[in-house]
């Protein structure tokens, strides 16, 4: 399992914490990095039955991790029970890889995410993921996802650049 220890954040290491200390109770939990030549479907080790929520952070040529996009994979249906991907990939792996990126239009990540960063000189992203509701936990990953953007707004005036 990877953790924030051993890390370089900016541009508030503290808000950071705070959002991985909001997580640490999630024990299904990994992490993965990915660059622009390679293949997400490869590279993502998130689930494919379960789902949760992630942090994407950018690497700068400083080795520094900058967040980038906070996002979530599983809903909530109108009868209150959670409804996880089971199209493609399947669960948190399928959003991660299959599903559209909204600021880059509806072309699915494993397009989008290489195209931006090579436009952008990104090196390489690591993605934190972590599953919410398990049998151990019930929490709506699209609940956290709003708790995790709360804390992030605490410090900044909007959302981390890759969101809309």
């Amino acid at each position: 399992r990877d953790t924030m220890d051993n890390k370089k954040f900016k541009p508030d290491e503290e808000i950071i914490q705070l959002m991985f200390d909001k997580m640490r109770v999630y024990q299904i939990n990994d992490s993965f990095t990915f660059i622009p030549n390679e293949k997400l479907k490869i590279k993502c080790n998130a689930p494919t039955d379960k789902s949760g929520v992630y942090l994407v952070f950018k690497k700068d040529q400083d080795e520094f991790l900058k967040l980038i996009y906070i996002g979530s994979s599983g809903q909530r249906n109108k009868d209150g029970t959670l409804k996880t991907r089971k199209s493609n990939l399947g669960g948190m792996k399928d959003r991660l890889v299959n599903g559209n990126h909204s600021k880059f239009g509806k072309i699915p990540r494993k397009k989008s995410w290489p195209d931006e960063m090579k436009k952008e000189g990104i090196p390489q992203l690591h993605i934190f993921w972590w599953v919410t509701h398990s049998r151990d936990f019930t929490d709506f990953p699209t609940d956290i996802e709003k708790e995790l953007r709360t804390i992030y707004l605490t410090k900044f005036p909007v959302l981390p650049e890759w969101h809309k």
